[in-house]
């Protein structure tokens, strides 16, 4: 049998393409609208948030120059476009997923940065460092996205037939190094370097609330930061989470004798396309002011006269980096008018 012929049945084909439809339609939409309300807000934006901003571009770019091929490929039976197609698929989806650990991990290792130093207000990162630590970021990215194409490595069809991905049968016998060092540092290292920062922030706002030296307008930054840590670790196991069972089933059909059947291969695959979808879900749920902001933008493109909220600008929380940076939370926190100066998250200050 070829071995881009899918090998499930027409209806499971459908419904994995009209599941990969919704995720793709999802994505576009919600990581769209975050980088929508971050343009309207670029000049007031702080360097952090770019980190958030360039996890909404690869989520945006992995929906928009994927899906669209894996979709139409579940619905004809069979993958669309042979090797060349497949390599294309496999690449990007390396690329993008790639981008989006190394992104999570140095906003981990920001967000600790900024927790050590809770009492300064002097500038702990500049815009110019956090260009550079996205160019890192994407250069890493597209280092290892090229090492299957000239020979450490390769890009295959699934078990199933209908996406592509690395190979990881062909790997097991060439290229058994790539596979050891791609888990290590795509997946391992970075997750115990997100779990640690994240830790470590816990325990250091714990002590910086209980402390009898702290005041009240410590306690509230405190608190703040407490918050953003929550959204920056549901983002970060939402990611984590998504990729592990792929991982896991790959690391299994590599060093396993017995094989794996195309719809057990399958379910991981799809599952994992579902962590483009979690960010901006992750924003609506925990940031009032982004919520109130998409309800405000929709209302405004269908000119709805029932439409009421307030104005962006009376919004204080950050309206879409919520992971990275925050002002003042005045609906959140009830903090008195007088305390607002001093209630910046110290990360204002870079």
């Amino acid at each position: 049998m070829d071995i881009y012929t899918s090998k499930l049945s027409p209806a499971v084909d459908y419904g994995a393409g009209a599941f990969l439809l919704l995720i793709a339609i999802l994505s576009i939409v919600g990581n769209l609208l975050v980088l929508l309300l971050a343009y309207k807000r670029s000049s007031q934006m702080k360097p952090p948030e770019l980190l958030s901003v360039n996890l909404a571009v690869t989520d945006l770019g992995a929906a928009v120059s994927m899906y669209p091929l894996s979709i139409a490929s579940s619905w004809n039976h069979y993958w669309i476009g042979g090797d060349t197609t497949c390599i294309y698929y496999g690449w990007m989806g390396f690329f993008f997923g790639v981008a989006s650990i190394a992104t999570l991990t140095v906003m981990a290792v920001v967000r600790f940065t900024v927790s050590m130093k809770l009492h300064s207000h002097m500038e702990k990162i500049t815009k110019r460092t956090v260009q550079v630590m996205l160019a890192l970021t994407w250069l890493y990215a597209l280092l290892w996205a090229v090492f299957p194409l000239i020979g450490w490595g390769a890009y295959g069809p699934e078990p199933f037939g209908l996406s592509c991905t690395l190979a990881w049968a062909e790997m097991k016998e060439h290229s058994p190094s790539f596979v050891i060092s791609m888990f290590a540092m795509n997946l391992a290292i970075p997750a115990v370097i997100i779990v640690f920062c994240y830790f470590g922030i816990t325990l250091r706002l714990y002590f910086y609330y209980n402390s009898k030296e702290n005041i009240s307008i410590m306690q509230n930054k405190v608190k703040l930061q407490r918050r953003l840590m929550l959204i920056a670790v549901l983002i970060s196991a939402g990611f984590i989470g998504c990729w592990t069972p792929y991982g896991i089933v790959s690391l299994w059909s590599i060093y396993s004798n017995s094989s794996i059947t195309p719809h057990v291969s399958m379910l991981p695959c799809l599952f994992a396309k579902t962590s483009t979808v979690y960010n901006p879900l992750i924003y609506y749920i925990f940031s009032k002011s982004f919520k109130q902001e998409v309800k405000q933008l929709l209302c405004a493109c269908i000119r709805s006269k029932g439409c009421r909220g307030s104005h962006p600008e009376n919004l204080t929380e950050n309206t879409v980096c919520v992971v990275c940076d925050g002002t003042t939370v005045k609906e959140e926190l009830q903090l008195k008018p007088l305390f607002r100066k001093h209630t910046e998250l110290p990360i204002h200050n870079l």
